[in-house]
């Protein structure tokens, strides 16, 4: 269970890397559609991802969308730590 969280943390970390990528590039060159399209899609698939991440193991910050009872973000481990 411990690898499956840890695999799928560091796959949303890639797609947001990538959409920030995407982001800076596209502040210099605005027109790129397929830039803008790839920047779509690494966002959507974050999205995805971060919503599974937390219907699995729970919130990823504290103002997350999934609030449930009771109050879970205070367990651990925390999204950042790995054992």
């Amino acid at each position: 269970m411990v690898k499956e969280r840890e695999k799928l943390l560091r796959e949303i970390m890639a797609y947001d890397f990538a959409a920030i990528d995407m982001q800076l590039y596209l502040n210099t060159h605005p027109h790129d559609v397929r830039a803008i399209s790839l920047h779509n899609c690494y966002v959507n698939r974050s999205r995805i991802l971060k919503d599974m991440y937390e219907r699995l193991y729970g919130p990823l910050t504290a103002s997350s969308p999934y609030p449930r009872y009771p109050w879970k973000w205070i367990e651990s481990p925390w999204p950042w730590e790995y054992q």
